[in-house]
């Protein structure tokens, strides 16, 4: 008996390692999705005419991957991560985060998901003023049960001199490393950047995007970053394409390419 279960479970393993090789859902680990969108949409009143920002999207979402959204605006990109970000709510659909599904969520319980599980980075780096920049990493200290040690977190964005500077004493560039210091050291599973460097320079812009890939690779964190820089697609491991409110493409790339050897 524990020949033939044996043999059963390596003819199993074959025929799940064909599958991953021929069938369009083995494309990657299934095993190792951490996102999970069904029939999703979000629809908008706005007075007596409905706007859908997202219009039925399936989309997976592997563990620990690059995903860059492109799309013009209104294409539904914000409106995805903010959906993923537990900052709204489906319409319809369903959205499942590491097993939980988070479309049903009470408003308390989204913060706590929101607390634990997701990370943002916006255009706009939402530092609070008044604190100085350890200060203002160390705030998740007080959200998050599994935090990180701040001091580390500035280390790692090239900034462990500033941490008694505040906002208004740093660049652009730096206010957006210490905006991804902060996102960091919550320990995030998710990591979102809402168009990261909309608001820098070109030479300013390709330092906070290669920190963003350095990010990824070192904390192993899922990042999903909206821009609207076709460029950008060659530093993903993903790329997907919005429009209207739907997906129009959805590819893997072979191989990421070093945000400093990426022209625009």
């Amino acid at each position: 008996m524990q020949l033939v279960s044996v043999r059963r479970l390596l003819r199993q393993k074959v025929i799940i390692a064909g599958m991953r090789r021929t069938h369009p859902r083995f494309s990657g680990d299934l095993m190792n999705n951490i996102v999970e969108f069904r029939n999703v949409s979000r629809i908008y009143k706005v007075g007596d005419h409905e706007q859908k920002a997202l219009d039925r999207v399936d989309l997976s979402l592997q563990s620990g991957r690059m995903i860059v959204i492109l799309g013009p605006s209104g294409a539904g990109k914000s409106t995805l991560l903010n959906l993923l970000g537990g900052l709204d709510s489906p319409t319809s659909g369903t959205i499942t985060v590491d097993g939980q599904d988070i479309s049903k969520l009470s408003g308390d319980e989204l913060a706590r998901y929101r607390a634990s599980k997701v990370g943002f980075v916006f255009q706009s780096y939402n530092l609070i003023p008044t604190l100085t920049v350890r200060e203002n990493v160390a705030l998740v200290s007080e959200i998050s049960k599994d935090h990180l040690d701040p001091d580390k977190m500035l280390s790692d964005v090239g900034l462990s001199d500033h941490g008694r500077k505040f906002p208004s004493e740093l660049s652009g560039g730096e206010q957006q490393r210490v905006s991804i210091a902060r996102a960091l050291a919550k320990n995030p599973q998710i990591l979102l950047c809402d168009e990261p460097t909309g608001a820098l320079d070109y030479h300013t812009s390709k330092d906070i995007l290669d920190l963003i890939d350095r990010v990824n690779r070192k904390y192993g964190n899922t990042v999903l970053m909206v821009t609207h820089n076709e460029a950008l697609s060659a530093m993903a491991d993903r790329v997907v394409r919005l429009r209207d409110g739907g997906i129009i493409s959805d590819e893997r790339n072979r191989e990421r390419k070093s945000v400093m050897d990426i022209e625009w």
